[in-house]
């Protein structure tokens, strides 16, 4: 009678736990849905977004995943609309931490409450992204009054987010020496440590500023005549990537009068998915009731997209142009989660500590109980692994002056080989090109795929 208890006890704590919508296997949905999107299913992709989040309170995930795929699908109305839906979520959050920042650590540092069951609010990363994106679905249709607004609130929300990170990180190593906890990422036995000192992830001064953002938002204050705040851009993506002579060149050429009535073209070239976030499990001793106690502990790790072919060239009227990459989402996630491991592990460690003490006073007195709760803490204590993972991997841009008229832009093979027909009839243009396995998509008012005789080989989208 006592096995069956127990089994019956074991089961419905299994059950009960399963079931709980703070628990959903994200990481799977989302492959799913980036599958049908790098087979140029974007219908398919936005039917199992849908299917997955059926409840009215959308969270921020959800936002953020409808507005790419959306924008894959050309449906620039659609996309831009999903992500201001998203950026009032980031507001939210903004006002928040504005407001008391010391209130809003406290919470968010809570020991008590595992990461994977807070409401989701985004990676910094993320939230520069957002508004990064958004622009560039502006300056698809040549609004760049639009893009400037945006950009604006790309700089102001870096001001929040750096501000509230030298807080948390200073409270996060005063809370650590309080509670004892000296263990660092580095000494966790079979993590992949290599991944998180990366010299590409080492490098980045933070995990939230991008030099693709800081150089586009050069080229539309550059486009609007606001040569005084384009200089600012240019130079803060410089810093942000250093030696890079596409970026040197862009401050030299501010000041030099154009010698032709060519168009001043910036192609943008954004390839693969952001790369999606695990669940380890590593032993850590730990006091527990004034005994070490071996003890199985989840981290997060970063798992890279594999699903695109890397390239750095692409083809302009038949001649081939070299691509500069500025960004790369999946050392900037590296970079956040290197960033934020002290505080995982400080927070992870003493919610370990703490449930085994209670567990073992259960267990003094009801060992039923106690088993329940041992099996809860089981599975509760995975790593949280949501992020945005329609969010494009790779940016690469190359900027020619071009005669106004039709070109073509060809992509190599390994993407596909896809030719995009690009409309040139502005002073100033951006072109957004985004490679997901062997398709390519292009919005806005300027570039439209050629159809291919092979429908496997790329996406043709319509245009709003």
């Amino acid at each position: 009678m006592a096995s069956r208890a127990l089994t019956s006890i074991a089961l419905s704590a299994v059950t009960l736990l399963s079931g709980c919508s703070a628990f959903r296997n994200y990481d799977s949905e989302l492959a799913q849905t980036n599958q049908q999107l790098a087979a140029g299913n974007v219908d398919a992709a936005l039917t199992l977004l849908e299917k997955n989040n059926t409840g009215t309170d959308k969270d921020l995930l959800y936002y953020f995943e409808k507005g790419e795929l959306l924008r894959a699908k050309g449906d620039l109305s659609g996309s831009q609309n999903a992500w201001t839906s998203a950026d009032q979520v980031v507001g939210k959050w903004e006002d928040a931490v504005k407001l008391d920042t010391e209130k809003y650590l406290a919470q968010f540092g809570s020991f008590l409450v595992n990461d994977k069951v807070r409401r989701y609010e985004g990676y910094d990363y993320e939230k520069v992204m957002l508004t990064t994106q958004m622009a560039l679905n502006l300056l698809a249709v040549n609004d760049f009054d639009g893009a400037r607004t945006a950009i604006k609130k790309t700089h102001e929300r870096e001001a929040v987010i750096a501000d509230l990170r030298d807080k948390e990180y200073l409270k996060s190593e005063e809370q650590a020496e309080k509670e004892g906890v000296k263990t660092q990422y580095k000494d966790l036995q079979g993590y992949p440590v290599a991944s998180l000192d990366a010299p590409e992830v080492v490098s980045l001064k933070n995990s939230y500023q991008s030099a693709f953002s800081h150089y586009l938002a050069g080229f539309v204050y550059e486009a609007l005549g606001e040569k005084d705040l384009a200089a600012p851009g240019y130079r803060k993506a410089a810093e942000l990537r250093p030696n890079t002579p596409l970026l040197e060149q862009a401050l030299v050429n501010l000041d030099k009068p154009a010698k032709d009535q060519d168009s001043d073209i910036l192609i943008v070239v954004q390839s693969g998915l952001a790369p999606s976030r695990d669940s380890i499990r590593i032993p850590l001793p730990l006091p527990i009731s004034n005994n070490v106690v071996i003890t199985p502990l989840s981290f997060p790790i970063i798992k890279p997209d594999t699903s695109t072919a890397p390239f750095a060239q692409i083809g302009v009227d038949g001649q081939q142009v070299n691509l500069t990459q500025l960004n790369s989402t999946t050392a900037m996630s590296r970079r956040a989660l290197r960033d934020d491991m002290p505080g995982i592990i400080l927070r992870t460690t003493v919610r370990a500590v703490t449930k085994g003490v209670a567990q073992k006073k259960i267990n003094e007195t009801n060992p039923l109980a106690g088993l329940a709760v041992g099996i809860s803490s089981a599975v509760l204590e995975g790593a949280d692994t949501r992020t945005w993972r329609t969010l494009p991997d790779t940016t690469q841009v190359v900027r020619l002056r071009l005669k106004k008229g039709e070109h073509q832009v060809s992509l190599p093979s390994a993407v596909g080989g896809s030719v995009v027909k690009v409309t040139v009839d502005q002073r100033y243009q951006v072109i957004s090109l985004r490679a997901v396995g062997n398709q390519v998509f292009a919005s806005g008012l300027a570039a439209h795929v050629i159809p291919s005789t092979n429908p496997t080989t790329m996406a043709s989208l319509k245009q709003p």
